[in-house]
């Protein structure tokens, strides 16, 4: 499948009554409801607090893929990304037939309703459901088990969102995706089940390296059983980690969304026509391990108590009336030459203030700070 061809069915499918960053079941049952007369929808389970949890089947095919989204509740980028999926096989002039037909996929669009509907990472017990893999103390937890058990799949999607903190290497390269084949052991061992996995994973990259060149990732391997994707891989399911990232000016993660479709689509086409036994594994290698060097707003040059330094803000993403939003907080005051801002300014030496004409110190939150007596916008979204 042609690059130029999955765009064109991004922009003919994409869902618009779903956007930004603000996800829960409440947006997407009337999704469900329009796809079950196409799609088999049921409830899989219940939350902490007893809301509904879904699955969603579509495809005949003997190749069995696994797919969650929103384990952590405020992680829905790849949520978006699966509806814009779904209304792309079910447009009969699209031509995917042939995925369905030698794929079936289950899919859990948010596991953790109570986490996406207070836009927090964990689940209403406080807990992250991504370290409950082994005892499973959550209702969740055995939600995502049992269908794994029951689907048998060939392959496992877990669905994720990350930081804007993080880059493709220790560059000034965004990590605006990144992906992982999870270590399956304490030694990280590269086994033919993790081969399978890096070897989807190369395909994706190869794919977005058209549109993002350089700015795809992988995360560290360190092995921990308690994560879902470690456990599932070190039971022989080639799994892989999505994690949806940052693009200039995206923090609605829309044009992130597109690149996860594209993803999406593409291994999908690669699994569906290829057998994969993990011996293309090595342009896996190719793709560097993420850094953390970006911050979201960069002040060069500042004097804050009459030292010269540079000043970094990371945004603090928050529910406010339904509505997520970024609040500028201060994170760093020091020379921050090895860290990169998605915006910056350079103060030429000026003092710097708080909103209130204070000392500025780490941790103040503002959306204004004071630079040459004028107030400074730290949020220009």
């Amino acid at each position: 499948m042609q690059l130029q061809d999955i765009k064109v069915l991004f922009l003919q499918h994409k869902e618009d009554q779903l956007s930004h960053r603000y996800i829960t079941n409440k947006d997407i049952e009337p999704l469900l409801e329009k796809l079950s007369k196409h799609v088999q929808v049921e409830t899989i389970g219940k939350s902490v607090l007893s809301h509904p949890i879904y699955g969603l089947k579509i495809g005949s095919g003997k190749k069995r893929i696994l797919m969650w989204s929103q384990m952590h509740g405020n992680e829905s980028t790849t949520t978006k990304a699966i509806f814009d999926l779904l209304n792309s096989f079910l447009d009969s002039k699209t031509e995917l037939n042939y995925i369905l037909e030698a794929c079936t996929l289950y899919i859990i669009p948010i596991l953790n309703p109570d986490g996406a509907l207070a836009y927090t990472r964990i689940n209403a017990n406080q807990v992250d459901l991504n370290r409950d893999a082994q005892n499973r103390t959550q209702p969740e937890s055995v939600v995502l088990r049992n269908a794994f058990e029951k689907f048998k799949p060939h392959f496992c999607y877990n669905l994720h969102g990350q930081r804007t903190i993080f880059s493709a290497g220790n560059t000034n390269k965004l990590a605006t995706v990144s992906f992982l084949a999870p270590a399956q052991d304490e030694a990280c061992t590269v086994t033919p089940n993790r081969k399978i996995a890096m070897e989807v994973i190369g395909v994706m990259n190869s794919a977005l390296q058209g549109i993002i060149p350089d700015q795809v990732g992988v995360y560290d391997d360190a092995f921990n059983l308690n994560c879902v994707g470690d456990t599932f891989q070190s039971e022989n399911v080639p799994t892989i980690l999505f994690e949806a990232g940052h693009s200039a000016n995206d923090y609605g993660r829309e044009v992130t969304r597109e690149l996860i479709y594209i993803s999406y689509l593409a291994s999908l086409d690669y699994i569906a026509k290829t057998e994969v036994t993990g011996s293309a594994y090595e342009p896996y290698f190719t793709i560097p391990e993420n850094g953390k060097c970006f911050l979201d707003f960069i002040i060069r040059n500042a004097k804050v108590n009459g030292i010269l330094v540079d000043v970094g803000v990371l945004f603090q993403e928050r529910l406010i009336d339904n509505k997520v939003k970024f609040i500028p907080k201060i994170e760093k005051i020091e020379k921050l030459n090895a860290f990169y801002g998605h915006k910056e300014i350079d103060a030429k030496g000026v003092a710097i203030y708080n909103g209130e004409g204070g000392e500025l110190e780490i941790g103040y939150e503002n959306v204004f700070v004071i630079l040459n007596n004028e107030k400074l916008l730290l949020l220009s979204k």
